[in-house]
């Protein structure tokens, strides 16, 4: 199994009545912003690690498990959980946890995914937060029209009904090794001995002694209000942050929307950021963080430096 060069230490922020997971590598410096690592859809904060690991100078490292996933749970206390989530409330989680973490001081924020996406948002709500921006693969989503919103509303009700009769339950797995094989099926780039860790951090035994994926099914429920490209354009043109956008050399767009939206189509969107590098690694998919770590170290290393 793989074997962390620098472990990571947890504790629990409270944020806006949840209490936030956050792992932590280093410690801090003063003078020096930490760096903050958010992730993307049903992953966990521990999935930087191999990143983390292959980064050459020391700093404060920070990465949450956003609000349902990993050991933050969405529902308050004893509570239920939540039954759908609303993409606002990441960028107030955000916020709230850079007030705890770094109060008063600009961060270097790296994102991934649905992380990268919230970053390039957040980036535009608080321009004044951010001294460097590094988004991996958060494309944001396709275009939408007006004409489509009866039938997302009626799709969003739908999937809740569903959810709360158990039908969009997470699949539970028998073993850790389950798990792993589930991780090697999704990404092949991903070693057995990374995938035998993943596993590990990604799920845990239930009462019955099956393993399950630690994150709320509730986030399969589609989002109620339509993705508005003018509202994100907007965003992005109040980034005053330089912004390094790096892409992998599969094509994760063309595999999910099939021509519906485009690498093309993104890279016309970051043209509406003021400060933009983009960069490329070869031999990676979606999940380039876990395929080429040590490139991707070095490439956020220069960036930052």
């Amino acid at each position: 199994m793989y074997q962390a060069l620098n472990a990571s230490r947890s504790r629990f922020v409270p944020v806006r009545h949840l209490s936030y997971h956050v792992r932590e590598w280093g410690t801090p410096v003063a003078g020096e912003p930490p760096l903050v690592l958010v992730h993307g859809w049903m992953d966990v904060a521990a999935s930087w690690q191999f990143m983390v690991d292959a980064l050459r100078t020391p700093r404060w490292i920070v990465a949450p498990d956003w609000r349902g996933y990993g050991l933050t749970k969405s529902g308050v206390g004893d509570g239920p959980p939540a039954d759908n989530f609303w993409f606002p409330d990441y960028l107030a989680d955000l916020d709230f946890l850079l007030d705890a973490i770094a109060p008063g001081q600009a961060v270097d924020l790296v994102g991934h995914s649905m992380g990268g996406n919230v970053a390039m948002m957040y980036a535009g709500v608080r321009p004044e937060r951010i001294r460097r921006l590094i988004n991996l693969e958060g494309f944001g989503m396709p275009e939408t029209r007006p004409a489509q919103a009866p039938g997302r509303y009626a799709q969003w009700i739908d999937e809740l009904k569903a959810l709360h009769r158990g039908e969009m339950d997470l699949k539970p797995y028998d073993s850790a090794e389950g798990v792993a094989r589930r991780l090697m099926k999704t990404n092949p780039r991903l070693t057995q001995d990374k995938a035998d860790w993943l596993a590990r951090q990604w799920a845990a035994p239930d009462a019955q002694g099956r393993w399950t994926i630690l994150g709320d099914a509730a986030h399969k429920v589609v989002n109620a209000h339509l993705y508005q490209v003018p509202e994100a354009l907007a965003l992005y043109e109040r980034i005053s942050a330089p912004v390094l956008s790096v892409t992998a050399s599969d094509d994760s767009l063309g595999q999910w929307w099939k021509g519906r939206f485009t690498l093309e189509q993104y890279r016309e969107r970051l043209r509406h950021v003021p400060q933009l590098t983009e960069a490329h690694i070869d031999n990676a998919g979606h999940m380039l963080h876990h395929d080429q770590p040590e490139e991707l170290a070095q490439l956020i290393e220069n960036f930052l430096a």
